[in-house]
């Protein structure tokens, strides 16, 4: 009970001095906000800044098309068609019209640049393309706009409204960084990335593709500065052990401003000390406190199965049925252990998530990797973490690399790694999760024992109480996605085909198929794409995934960008006959509404299916 109470106490502790923090007040909730949103984070400084934005008002013509009308189509189309071209006479007398009918009207086609200047009648370039569309451009028009200079972002954007001036008595982020706040001469930009900008700033001002197109742009006044209010976050995360700098305007993050001053930071071109009064003494300091915090929170977190686990006991003892609904804790000691654990992996359905800060030999012997193998084989995904040092070269005991081969060597029956495991380090917990429906903890190492099953003292508690089995979950799941998005950020920075797999392996472990599919589709890595399929095609079969899930339409929606020369073609065949199947064989309706016209083009295109194949013919061989 004493133990318990110092935890507490310790962790009061810790969140009263939380209250020294450089963090400005109006900032608060916005912090609090921050750290609610991951119980990694912890910002350790807040304050706001003023820096200057440059307004440029500006006009810009705009030159758009509009249908022509009968007249002006007959004589265009003459002129293409006629040979030799004819006057503005002979056409009239063709028609049977009065001359100065012809005249009025090829002037103004002359005066929309669509006819030349000379007779007979000729058709200019930008007359052909605009008669090929059906219509004739209009003169152009004057729109106002304001062109936004922000030194931050590095870019310049348009819009309609003007910035108001505003008095802000902040400190100048410029008194801290050197920001260029070089005034850009906007008379002097090209006019395509003039067109570019504009389209980027979201105005439906210039849209090409509809012959719509600002011809021009030019300053009608005085540029003004204008003073924004933002904010800047120093924030650690636990997990991760990493610091980063975070810029915001309100509660928008400013990626590209929290990179540029990542860099600097790295580079030593900016100190904390004046932006924040955060001194790398105090950074230490605090990195120290929160760690240590996070593991009392784990400390307390078990404090609490210990303790239902003795109230389960003492009820068994006056013989009340301690298996209820909501589930319950129990304590295992010395070779109940064992059973348990072998119990608890043969009944794994889809998932296991193992963390054991040691592994040998010993335990990882050929039985155990027939089991892990027989897991695999029912396509259960198995994630095991290790590593108790703070770094991985300062670990004593790191996994040997052959056992680390065999278990890497563990694969589904369609050729996916079933087994991953991966450094993840500074952690003494000892956990399994199974399903997200058991949960093993307590002092036992799973994966480092001498596997001589002799008693030892060891306690282990059998948790199936939902909350608690979840709060485990949670963040030891987190940990796993961590490590995958730092695995898939090294496998896009060297083009690592191997690494990006293993990610997208770890995030179809935890159910996370619409995150990987949605890096694939960001960073145009479709080679991916099987890969991805067979991953999905697992959840599918444990059924994790939906048959109706949305992330099928989005795969989808990729093939049109593959070519059938693609050297993965033939992966990506299977892995789509595959899933439409496993969707059919229980949802055959819900597979037939996939199939649209469009989707049933691109199968037949990448000989998916073959051009007599019909949906319902396709669909049927599954059913």
């Amino acid at each position: 009970m004493f133990q318990t109470s110092c935890v507490y106490m310790e962790v009061s502790l810790m969140f009263l001095t939380s209250s020294a923090k450089p963090i400005d007040d109006n900032l608060k909730n916005l912090v609090d906000e921050i750290e609610a949103q991951s119980p990694s984070l912890s910002v350790l400084a807040a304050r706001q800044f003023r820096y200057s934005l440059r307004q440029t008002p500006v006009e810009i013509n705009i030159k758009e098309p509009r249908q022509f009308n009968v007249l002006e189509e007959f004589i265009i189309r003459a002129a293409i068609e006629f040979q030799p071209p004819p006057t503005e006479n002979e056409l009239a007398s063709v028609l049977g019209l009065d001359s100065v009918f012809i005249q009025t009207t090829t002037a103004t086609l002359r005066s929309l640049q669509t006819l030349s200047a000379t007779s007979p009648i000729t058709v200019t370039p930008e007359g052909r393309l605009f008669y090929e569309k059906g219509s004739v451009p209009q003169p152009p028009y004057p729109v106002q706009l304001n062109a936004i200079t922000d030194p931050l972002s590095d870019k310049i954007t348009f819009q309609a409204e003007s910035l108001n001036e505003t008095v802000i008595n902040l400190p100048d982020l410029a008194d801290f960084i050197t920001i260029d706040n070089t005034i850009t001469d906007i008379s002097v930009l090209p006019l395509e990335e003039i067109q570019k900008s504009i389209q980027a700033s979201g105005l439906a001002l210039h849209m090409p593709e509809d012959g719509k197109v600002v011809t021009s742009c030019k300053v009608v006044a005085s540029t003004q500065k204008i003073w924004r209010k933002i904010s800047l976050f120093i924030i650690f995360d636990a997990l991760k052990d990493k610091l980063s700098i975070q810029i915001r305007n309100g509660k928008q993050i400013l990626e590209s401003a929290s990179n540029w001053l990542e860099v600097l930071h790295v580079e030593g071109k900016i100190s904390l000390q004046a932006l924040c009064k955060l001194s790398t003494e105090t950074i230490n300091f605090e990195r120290e406190d929160i760690l240590k915090q996070k593991n009392t929170e784990i400390e307390v977190r078990l404090e609490n199965i210990r303790k239902k686990a003795l109230e389960n006991a003492a009820k068994s003892s006056d013989k009340i049925d301690n298996s209820t609904v909501g589930g319950e804790a129990i304590q295992l000691r010395d070779k109940q252990i064992s059973q348990a654990f072998s119990e608890v992996l043969n009944s794994a359905k889809s998932q296991v998530l193992i963390y054991s800060p040691w592994v040998n030999q010993t335990v990882v012997n050929e039985k155990f990797l027939t089991l892990l193998q027989k897991l695999a084989n029912r396509r259960v995904w198995i994630l095991i973490g290790h590593g108790i040092a703070r770094r991985q070269e300062d670990e004593d005991k790191p996994i040997p690399p052959e056992v680390e081969k065999k278990l890497r060597a563990v694969k589904t029956p369609d050729g996916l790694p079933s087994v991953q495991v991966f450094w993840l380090g500074d952690s003494h917990v000892k956990e399994v999760i199974v399903d997200k429906e058991i949960h093993l903890c307590g002092s036992h190492n799973w994966l480092s024992y001498r596997g001589d099953y002799l008693p030892r003292g060891e306690s282990v508690y059998k948790v199936t109480i939902p909350h608690q089995v979840q709060e485990a979950y949670e963040f030891l799941a987190n940990r796993f996605q961590n490590h995958a998005q730092k695995l898939w950020e090294n496998a896009l920075e060297n083009r690592d085909y191997k690494l990006a797999v293993e990610s997208l392996c770890v995030w179809g472990a935890l159910g996370m198929e619409d995150i990987a599919l949605k890096k694939i589709q960001q960073n145009n890595w479709l080679e991916l794409l099987p890969v991805w399929l067979n991953v999905a095609l697992q959840g599918l079969r444990s059924k994790n995934i939906q048959a109706d899930s949305a992330i099928f339409k989005t795969a989808l929606s990729l093939l049109n960008q593959v070519s059938i020369e693609e050297a993965f073609t033939l992966q990506l065949q299977q892995g789509w006959r595959q899933v439409v199947g496993a969707i059919a064989i229980n949802n055959p309706k819900t597979a037939l509404n996939l199939l649209s016209d469009e989707v049933w083009a691109q199968f037949i295109r990448l000989n998916i299916v073959q051009d007599k194949d019909s949906p319902n013919d396709f669909i049927l061989q599954y059913t």
